[in-house]
């Protein structure tokens, strides 16, 4: 009965990328807020901006952390069960962060708790989707999930700022809390597991294929023992030092400082969240782009192209907010188009490297290593701001280490640490337009 309803040119897969995209977004405003909060919090409580950067450091690196397990818990409990109850957690969290009045609130519940709880619904989810509901198109699909953390900020940081500036920071916290919690009923009515949960197979999978079959066993040994697995690929290696510094140039140090600098340099609350989120408008048409290409190159070489791309802004940033507004929005638009376009390629040579069975916990691993760099950009930018009063070191030091990315990507599957001989990545083939 459900396998007849769905046999036609639609495919149920992209109701899932749907309310997966969905969730992306609300998670991705939240995880964005604190940028918008540093400034007032500085100034209501007279916290430093490294004590304050200290608790987004601990929200991202546990954002990271959490990925692998959240794979295996998917894998375990199903996506649905775990989507839903990280959503809860964050709701309730983010609505006691406007009861907060001490710094160690700050770091538990934005910290620890918030950070926690997003990681189950981070970037490894769209990994999985991807894997799981699709066949063709699995590029696109992971550029389309990957482009919501943009659409996040789009979509949120302005009005949030507005809030701020006219209401208070508690007014974006009681905000993204109410958002978070109009989205529960919506995962729990429509999102399914496995595309077998309706009667189909994967999305371009060939008649009599089988479904990717769940990793059973203990949700916390599986994360552990991918991780041992993965540490002996050299391979993985550069998958995750490249990512270390993905994370660190962009959620760490971008993501997190880009409005204080901006505010730094005479730039209102608003006009620099607004900045923010012209960067992720351009980041979507990035990301997209990205998906594209990753089916159709080689990926390795795409991720050379954005690091040393994204070096080269990084590198210009603190002349652009030295001087003019222009030169800023030159800024935002070159770096926008790179902020995330490194995902769908890394999710790509994952799956290529590891399999598709195993590209969940594999590639979470290498997002927590993503995460880590956030969270060490983050603190470290905060404490340097402390120490000098300026990011300028922290922006050419970000752009320095792009450019040190894009030599480690390029040497992915260059060679086995066992056997010292060429390791072949295929290259992604054409793909046929959908039927």
């Amino acid at each position: 009965m459900v396998k007849k309803q769905w046999q036609g040119r639609f495919h149920y897969g992209w109701i899932v990328v749907g309310i997966t995209f969905l969730t992306l977004i609300i998670t991705a405003g939240i995880r964005s807020t604190p940028s918008v909060l540093i400034v007032p919090l500085e100034k209501e409580f007279g916290w430093s901006r490294a004590t304050i950067s200290l608790a987004v450091s601990i929200n991202l690196f546990l954002y990271g952390l959490i990925g692998p397990f959240a794979a295996a818990f998917m894998e375990r409990f199903g996506i649905r069960r775990v989507m839903l109850v990280a959503l809860s957690i964050v709701c309730v969290a983010v609505f006691l962060t406007s009861l907060m009045r001490e710094s160690w609130q700050l770091y538990l519940l934005w910290g620890v708790i918030v950070g926690s709880a997003t990681g189950a619904t981070a970037t490894v989810l769209s990994a999985i989707i991807a894997n799981r509901w699709f066949v063709k198109r699995r590029g696109l699909v992971v550029g389309i999930l990957t482009a919501s953390n943009a659409t996040g900020q789009l979509a949120f940081l302005p009005l949030l700022a507005i809030l701020v500036t006219n209401f208070g920071w508690r007014a974006a916290s009681l905000l993204m809390s109410a958002v978070a919690l109009v989205l529960v009923p919506l995962v729990w009515l429509l999102m399914r597991n496995n595309p077998r949960d309706v009667g189909l197979l994967p999305y371009g999978a060939e008649p009599g294929s089988e479904n990717l079959k769940p990793i059973t066993g203990n949700p916390f040994i599986a994360p552990l023992k991918g991780l041992a697995r993965g540490m002996r690929s050299r391979d993985f290696w550069w998958l995750a030092g490249s990512f270390f510094i993905c994370g660190a140039t962009t959620n760490g140090l971008i993501g997190t400082h880009l409005i204080p600098a901006a505010m730094d340099h005479g730039i209102t609350e608003v006009t620099a969240a607004g900045l923010l989120a012209t960067i992720g408008i351009f980041d979507i048409f990035g990301t997209l782009s990205s998906g594209w290409l990753s089916d159709r190159f080689d990926n390795r070489r795409l991720l050379c192209w954005y690091y040393s791309l994204r070096g080269i802004s990084l590198l210009f940033l603190p002349y652009a907010l030295g001087t003019s507004f222009l030169s800023l929005a030159l800024f935002v638009v070159f770096y926008g188009l790179d902020w995330v376009a490194t995902v769908p390629p890394t999710v790509r040579l994952a799956a290529d490297i590891f399999g598709k069975q195993n590209v969940g916990i594999i590639f979470g691993w290498i997002l927590a290593a993503h995460q880590l760099g956030a969270a060490f950009a983050a603190y470290g930018a905060g404490q340097l701001y402390t120490w000098l009063g300026s990011y300028q070191v922290s922006f050419m030091t970000a752009g320095v280490l792009c450019l040190v990315a894009a030599g480690m990507v390029i040497r992915i599957g260059r060679s086995s640490p066992s056997k010292g001989k060429t390791a072949r990545i295929p290259l992604p083939e054409p793909q046929p337009q959908a039927s």
